[in-house]
C-alpha cells in the first residue's frame, strides 16, 4: 500500500460516516465520496454520478418499514458515487460501501495494522480496491481501452437499509458489468450467494396495570418472554433465526400491556422465505396456546392467558427482499479459493444482482466480519491484508481484459 493510498484510508477513516439509522450525529458521507473520487481521477476514473438517491426511492416493493417513516432530509446526506474507467461494456464492476455503523471511533495507523471504524468494513476494502485497479492499468494496456471498471461507493448498506436507496437504483440504473464484485469481508474467498433477511414484530397491544393489581393488566413482558422461549425452540427445527430485541418497558412499579420481540430470518431463496414464514406463524399460534394453558388458572396471569390471542400480532417489517442464488464463476475459480458450499452465507447488496440477466456476481474481500471486530470496538484492518484484496484485484481485472470478459 502506497504512501498515498494509506493517507486517504486514514482521511476516510477519520470522517463520520454512520448513516441517520445508526445515528444523530454528524454524517459526512459526501466529504468521503469527493476524497475518494479525487483518488480515483488520479488513476484515470470519470464520475458518472454523484448524488443522493431520488425520494422515490423508498416508497418500492421491498423498503424496510423504518426506511418509510423517516424525514424529508433523511436521503440528502446518503449519496452514492459512480466511476468508470474506460467503456461501459464488457465492464467488471466492484461495489463498496462507505457508510459505517455507529458508535465512531478514532483511527489510527501503526505502520502495520489501520484501525477506526470502516477499516475493514468497507473503507480499508474501498483503498485496496483503487489500488488494484490502478496495478491493473499499469499491467495490461487493454484496461480502460478495451474492457471498463466500474465503481459503485454506496451509503445504505449499513443501518437495515439493505441497499435499498444506494445499490439497488444503480443497478436498476444499469451501473453494473458481466461480472461484478461486492467487496465485503470474505477472508479472501470468494461468495458465489447472498442470502436475504427478513424481520419480524411480534407485538402486544393489551392494557397496562400498576404493580399493586398487576392482575387487572395484560403482562406484556411475562407473554413476550414466553414466546421468545418458544420460538427459539421452534423455529432452529425449520430454518436460521436471529432471536432479536425484546422491549416492554423500564419501570419497575408497573405492568407494561403493550411491547415487541423482534426476529431477524435470513434466507437463501423465495422458497426457503415462505417457509420460514409459514413455521413462525405457526410457531406464534401455538406458543400462544401454550401460554394459554400454562398460565390461565394463575391469578396474576389469567387475564393475560385469555386475551393472548387477541391482543397479539405479527407484521412484517423487512420481508419480499431477492437472494442471490449460488453460480458458477469460471474466471474466479482459476485462482480464487471458494466460499464453501456447507458455510452459510451472509446478506449484503449483493442481492440486488438477483435477477439482472447475462451477469455473475460474487462477495469477495479482505478479513473478517467476526475476527477484525466489524460492528463492534476495535475494528482493525492490516496493510499485508488490504495489499492481498488489492493483489486479487488487479488479477480479476487483468485476467477479465485477457479474457474478454467474464
Amino acid at each position: 500500500m502506497r504512501p498515498g493510498d494509506q493517507s486517504l484510508l486514514m482521511k476516510l477513516l477519520d470522517l463520520p460516516t454512520a448513516g441517520p439509522l445508526e445515528t444523530t450525529g454528524e454524517v459526512r458521507l459526501w466529504d468521503a465520496m469527493r476524497a475518494y473520487a479525487d483518488a480515483a481521477a488520479d488513476i484515470g476514473f470519470d464520475v458518472l454520478r454523484f448524488a443522493a438517491p431520488d425520494p422515490s426511492v423508498l416508497d418500492r416493493p421491498g423498503v424496510p418499514l423504518l426506511l418509510r417513516d423517516t424525514g424529508p432530509g433523511f436521503l440528502t446526506c446518503q449519496p452514492s458515487l459512480v466511476l468508470r474507467i474506460g467503456p461501459a461494456a464488457p465492464a467488471v464492476m466492484f461495489n463498496v460501501h462507505l457508510d459505517t455503523v455507529a458508535p465512531f471511533e478514532p483511527a489510527g495507523f501503526d505502520g502495520t495494522r489501520f484501525v477506526g471504524r470502516g477499516a475493514i468494513d468497507a473503507k480499508g476494502p474501498a483503498v485496496a480496491l483503487l489500488a488494484g485497479v490502478r496495478a491493473a492499468v499499469t499491467t495490461e494496456p487493454s484496461v480502460g481501452r478495451d474492457i471498463g471498471v466500474l465503481v459503485q461507493a454506496v451509503s445504505g448498506e449499513e443501518g437495515g437499509a439493505m441497499g435499498t436507496f444506494g445499490t439497488r437504483p444503480l443497478v436498476e440504473a444499469g451501473f453494473h458489468g458481466e461480472l461484478n464484485i461486492f467487496c465485503e469481508p470474505t477472508g479472501l474467498r470468494y461468495l458465489p450467494r447472498c442470502s436475504a433477511s427478513m424481520t419480524a414484530c411480534v407485538r402486544v397491544d393489551g392494557e397496562d396495570a400498576i404493580d399493586d393489581e398487576p392482575h387487572r393488566g395484560h403482562n406484556a413482558t411475562v407473554l413476550l418472554g414466553f414466546l421468545a422461549q418458544h420460538l427459539a425452540d421452534d423455529l432452529p427445527k425449520h430454518g436460521q433465526v436471529c432471536v432479536a430485541g425484546l422491549h416492554t418497558g423500564r419501570m419497575h412499579n408497573r405492568v407494561y400491556g403493550r411491547g415487541e420481540l423482534l426476529l431477524n430470518i435470513p434466507y437463501d431463496s423465495g422458497e426457503a422465505a415462505a417457509k420460514m414464514t409459514s413455521a413462525l406463524e405457526d410457531g406464534l399460534r401455538s406458543g400462544i396456546a401454550a401460554f394459554e394453558d400454562r398460565f390461565r388458572r394463575s391469578p396474576a396471569f389469567a387475564r393475560t392467558a385469555t386475551d393472548a390471542a387477541a391482543i397479539t400480532g405479527l407484521r412484517w417489517l423487512k420481508r419480499d427482499l431477492p437472494a442471490l442464488p449460488a453460480q458458477d464463476i469460471p474466471l474466479l475459480d482459476a485462482f480464487v479459493p471458494r466460499w464453501p458450499d456447507d458455510e452459510p452465507a451472509f446478506t449484503c447488496d449483493a442481492l440486488w444482482l438477483a435477477d439482472v440477466p447475462g451477469t455473475k456476481t460474487a462477495v469477495l474481500g479482505p478479513g473478517s466480519l467476526g475476527a477484525n471486530n466489524a460492528h463492534s470496538r476495535g475494528e482493525y484492518a492490516d496493510v499485508e491484508e488490504l495489499d492481498r484484496f488489492g493483489d486479487l484485484v488487479r488479477e480479476i481485472v487483468v485476467r477479465f481484459a485477457r479474457d474478454g470478459g467474464a
